[in-house]
């Protein structure tokens, strides 16, 4: 290989550590207000309606759903939408309503929909059916704290504000793919929100938790106008934003169950989420590669077989993203035994990589236990009955 080929790649393989440094800045940068984001004025309660669509019995469902039941906030009513009396999850939502008579606690059976995404149609008619001006759409898999409405809430007292999001921390790692997939959150995915977040704003939002209103949905048609589109999560927050509305990071976390019963399912769903980046997301995901330490630093080394090179570009690799993920999960997170995980950062990042170089093969995901294609952005099943017929 001539010469200069060769340091033009090893200059190109110096890239990811400048995207390290950024997430490193934009990580301090995002913690620091940490203490001037709290003093946000938690007297702003409006009434609330918590919006749940549901399909399945997700481990330790009843505790997460209990948990929405326990808020110390004076006016709220909780919504969920299942398919039919017959879903599994049910007997926990007849508990719920027996072992919480206190609460408003209403179940909607059949989403009245006809688009690709269930989620989505199920949010439709929730919304459609909520009491009040202020909604928080959250995931079944996700479990709160009594202060949860009164945090995610408050910063919508700004009329600016059209949507609220915030982190989220596993309660407990029970098998080595859940700890794998902790990895790759703390690693991976938090970093690039922080930094999109110091980079271009909040144009987006996660689908653990959503606070927003019925005016910000409906500047841009509500979930109707995204029922057979993918990554509801992301497109609301973008749209939301698009309408001049600010998105709001916040600094409060709440928690979710890890469900990862194998390394198979892991696999499934980070592709479903990477195959979804690359149709939404072309370029985006194509610059995925410039952020790739590991692959990188394995081809310097292995165009340069010195003592040098390697420890330079693996050395450097090492400690830039066992920093970043220090940086995003123990101090700003506050998850204080993460470190002893950190030997699973390379083993994420190669996995990482694996997929992002397969997603260009594929044009389907795995959703549920349903099969889709995507075209043209939007998610056609291969089979007609992956759609939730209307009831």
């Amino acid at each position: 290989m001539h010469i200069s080929v060769r340091y033009l790649i090893l200059g190109i393989a110096a890239i990811p550590f400048i995207y390290y440094l950024i997430a490193l800045y934009s990580t301090w940068q995002f913690f620091r207000l940490r203490a001037r984001q709290d003093a946000t004025n938690s007297s702003f309660t409006p009434p609330v309606s918590n919006l749940k669509p549901v399909r399945g019995l997700d481990p330790e469902a009843y505790e997460n759903f209990s948990s929405f039941c326990r808020q110390d906030y004076p006016d709220y009513e909780l919504l969920f939408c299942v398919g039919d009396e017959s879903d599994p999850v049910m007997p926990v939502l007849e508990r719920l309503k027996r072992d919480f008579p206190e609460r408003r606690i209403r179940i909607l059976f059949g989403s009245g929909g006809k688009g690709s995404n269930d989620k989505v149609v199920k949010l439709a008619r929730l919304v459609s059916e909520a009491q009040n001006e202020v909604l928080v759409i959250s995931d079944s898999d996700v479990r709160v704290r009594p202060d949860y409405l009164r945090n995610v809430v408050a910063p919508l007292a700004n009329p600016k504000v059209g949507a609220v999001t915030c982190f989220y921390v596993p309660i407990e790692d029970k098998t080595f793919t859940d700890s794998l997939q902790t990895m790759g959150m703390f690693s991976d995915f938090y970093p690039g929100i922080v930094v999109a977040w110091q980079l271009d704003g909040v144009k987006f939002a996660l689908g653990p938790t959503i606070a927003t209103t019925r005016k910000a949905l409906a500047s841009f048609g509500g979930y109707t106008a995204i029922q057979f589109r993918p990554a509801d999560d992301l497109l609301v927050g973008r749209l939301i934003a698009e309408q001049g509305y600010e998105v709001e990071l916040s600094h409060y976390t709440i928690s979710t169950v890890a469900d990862y019963a194998s390394m198979s399912a892991l696999l499934h769903k980070r592709l479903r989420w990477v195959v979804v980046m690359r149709h939404m997301r072309p370029w985006g995901h194509l610059g995925l590669l410039l952020t790739q330490g590991l692959p990188w630093s394995l081809l310097a080394i292995a165009l340069c077989p010195s003592a040098a090179v390697g420890i330079g570009y693996f050395g450097t690799y090492l400690f830039l993203r066992f920093a970043m993920t220090w940086m995003v999960g123990v101090w700003g997170l506050k998850q204080t035994s993460l470190w002893k995980k950190f030997a699973l950062i390379p083993l994420w990042d190669a996995v990482a990589f694996s997929i992002w170089l397969i997603s260009f093969g594929r044009n389907s995901i795995r959703w549920r236990d349903g099969q889709y294609y995507i075209r043209n952005g939007q998610l056609v099943p291969v089979t007609p009955s992956d759609i939730e017929p209307a009831a």
